[in-house]
């Protein structure tokens, strides 16, 4: 009788470890998931995507109306769990910033810094003369945000076309803006608070590219730009370029060793071609961000054009927000077959 109790007292301890293992297991192994573009619609046009401290992704777009009787959305937001399954939760602001005047709210860029969320915009208008980039903070990355005003206007620095910022952020703190479009891709210094320009405009890349973004990764900064047309609706031409450098400044060279200031940059993604007969073609991929799944796979975030439906119902070329891994070799980044993935494909992996 001993030895049988023995042996029940064994096996449900054993039990136990087992279903302990198979709880941390659960809670520790990778989720799987498989996306397809878009994967979110109607529209995110130049997004940029945060994983919050809250654990929730947040992605944010250039003004645009969607057709659904609700007017300009000033940068919309969207969140998702995962990358793949998204849903619009408002607006960034509340009232449209004032300073300029005029024009929309473009190429919103969000970051996390000294314990806020930042926003850099720029405000335009189609053919502006003087277009500019201010600043909004929130503690919440859902906003609303608090317009801190103008950081700079393209008087203000002497770079036309001053739009398209992205905040850059060094591992000791010290911050950069870097922004243009097709006169330049420049950068400058930040003030500790994130709302002055300190010092001069560097440059980083020449008058072929705009919506500008880093990441640095072993060693180099990585620069990744957009070329062509942004919102010919079917007809946009746009695609994005990479180029690296040792140091923040630059020089930034293609992978033939050219600097991005002379060179168009070394292809990484375009629309698709006649030849590849997707079942849903995408022309115009571009103004990209990048962000890291668990697994280490970096992952780049963009907007497309779909062929068969270009259009906003108010005419502006429509955008919907993409995804695709990056595939590194040899130190330089790529996407399959330099177009947007197509059909179900693996997803990004997650820890829950």
């Amino acid at each position: 009788m001993k030895q049988l109790l023995r042996k029940i007292a064994i096996a449900a301890v054993t039990a136990a470890v087992i279903a302990a293992g198979l709880i941390q297991d659960k809670q520790s192994r990778p989720v799987a998931l498989t996306y397809e573009n878009p994967v979110f619609e109607p529209v995110l046009a130049d997004p940029s995507v945060i994983r919050a401290q809250d654990g929730f992704f947040y992605a944010y777009g250039t003004e645009d109306d969607w057709g659904d009787g609700q007017g300009d959305r000033t940068v919309p937001v969207i969140q998702s769990k995962d990358l793949v399954h998204w849903k619009a939760i408002g607006n960034a602001f509340a009232e449209k910033p004032a300073w300029h005047g005029y024009g929309g709210v473009w190429a919103p860029d969000i970051s996390y810094f000294n314990g806020r969320y930042y926003l850099y915009y720029a405000m335009s208008a189609w053919g502006d003369s003087n277009p500019g980039i201010g600043v909004a903070v929130s503690d919440k990355p859902e906003g609303p945000f608090e317009d801190r005003g103008k950081l700079f206007d393209s008087a203000d620095v002497g770079v036309a076309n001053s739009i398209d910022p992205m905040h850059y952020v060094e591992e000791d703190g010290k911050s950069y803006l870097i922004w243009g479009s097709f006169h330049g891709i420049y950068g400058i210094a930040l003030s500790a608070d994130g709302l002055k320009t300190e010092g001069e405009p560097f440059p980083i890349a020449g008058p072929a590219f705009e919506a500008a973004y880093l990441i640095k990764r072993d060693g180099y900064y990585y620069f990744f730009g957009s070329r062509g047309s942004c919102c010919e609706g079917a007809a946009s031409g746009y695609s994005v370029s990479v180029g690296r450098s040792s140091s923040l400044k630059g020089p930034y060279v293609d992978k033939e060793g050219s600097d991005l200031k002379v060179s168009d940059g070394t292809l990484l993604l375009t629309g698709h071609f006649e030849s590849q007969k997707v079942a849903k073609p995408f022309t115009g991929p571009g103004h990209n961000a990048v962000i890291r799944d668990d697994a280490g796979t970096d992952w780049l975030v963009y907007h497309a054009v779909d062929k068969a439906d270009p259009l906003l119902p108010n005419g502006a070329t429509r955008r919907p927000l993409m995804i695709d891994p990056l595939v590194w070799k040899d130190g330089w980044p790529t996407v399959e077959a330099l177009t947007p993935g197509a059909g179900s494909r693996p997803g990004p992996v997650w820890r829950k």
